[in-house]
């Protein structure tokens, strides 16, 4: 239908737009603008489809968390991640954006896991808020297992405390690791990986179907990896000259993501990256302006399935990676 000069055809169009702005700006049923226009019932029909014909009408669906599913997809674009999650940044508090990301990360675990699944995890403050998060409705019968060996002094590097929780929250069971996460020497990491104690609880971590773990950071003075192993300043301008940009089941990681050259990762009591990508799904957790640089090193290795992170860290490994694309 084309407008033209006639009084009948601008009759019609005035109905026309008298009815599509009461239908879709002022929410009224089709009898409500029949009875206001003084018009069949069957006519305001008419006069609302034809507008769609006409082009005279855009439908426009506009989703708070479209902003977030934006930064999803580019972050999987980037490579080395199959998924990602991105929750909303509320506050710039750190603990409060970690709480949010280990919430979001716990629902995605138990969307994924069922019963006689096994979950290799490791310790840090992004697990534990994963385990803090967790809700279940019911209980699972399910393994957890640690996948590093033990450090003690703070409750969330302590690995067997964290899988003790989950299992607690789970339903299900948790092994122990009767081992220091670092060895004095490489010969002693074999010694130790060699103790029936400790290959068996490693060999339930290599055939887990799901991981969870967090990222860690290297070069700041809040670095999670010194938590791990205290370091002299001697040790960090060792870590520097490695190109450590980030931390993976205690292993240091460089800007690719390939194990770097210090002398530590030699005597890890843990599962090797090696192993660790054999495990069918993986779940990495981390947030935070301290952890955009392990997050990508960690993507560039494609050592994740999955990223939960938080809007701001989002948008800082985005322009981080595609400042470096440019």
């Amino acid at each position: 239908m084309s407008p033209t000069n006639s009084r009948d055809d601008i009759t019609i169009v005035r109905q026309m737009y008298q009815a599509l702005v009461l239908h879709y700006m002022e929410a009224k049923t089709q009898a409500e603008i029949a009875k206001e226009l003084g018009i069949s019932h069957a006519t305001v029909n008419r006069l609302i489809k034809r507008g769609h014909q006409l082009g005279l009408v855009e439908i426009k669906i506009k989703s708070p968390v479209e902003q977030l599913v934006d930064i999803e997809a580019r972050l999987v674009a980037i490579g080395g991640l199959q998924r990602a999650v991105v929750v909303p940044s509320v506050s710039d508090n750190p603990q409060t954006a970690l709480q949010r990301v280990g919430e979001a990360a716990a629902r995605l675990v138990l969307e994924t896991i069922k019963d006689g699944d096994t979950i290799s995890i490791t310790g840090g403050k992004g697990v534990s808020a994963v385990v803090a998060g967790l809700k279940p409705s019911r209980s699972y019968d399910v393994e957890v297992v640690p996948a590093t060996g033990l450090v003690q002094g703070k409750h969330y590097t302590d690995v067997n405390h964290v899988a003790s929780l989950m299992a607690d929250k789970l339903g299900g069971r948790a092994y122990q690791i009767h081992a220091p996460l670092f060895a004095d020497s490489p010969a002693q990491r074999d010694m130790l990986m060699g103790v029936r104690a400790v290959s068996d609880v490693f060999s339930k971590a290599r055939e887990a179907t799901l991981a969870v773990v967090g990222i860690g950071s290297i070069l700041t003075d809040d670095s999670s990896y010194y938590d791990l192993h205290p370091s002299s300043s001697a040790d960090r301008l060792a870590i520097e000259r490695s190109g450590a940009a980030g931390e993976l089941l205690a292993h240091l990681i460089d800007s690719n993501g390939k194990l770097a050259d210090y002398r530590l990762n030699h005597s890890l009591v843990s599962l090797t990256l090696e192993e660790f990508a054999t495990i069918p799904q993986s779940i990495g957790v981390a947030s935070g302006a301290s952890k955009v640089v392990p997050i990508l090193s960690a993507m560039r290795g494609s050592h994740l399935d999955t990223l939960v992170t938080d809007e701001t860290t989002g948008l800082k490994i985005l322009e981080l990676a595609e400042g470096n694309a440019a």
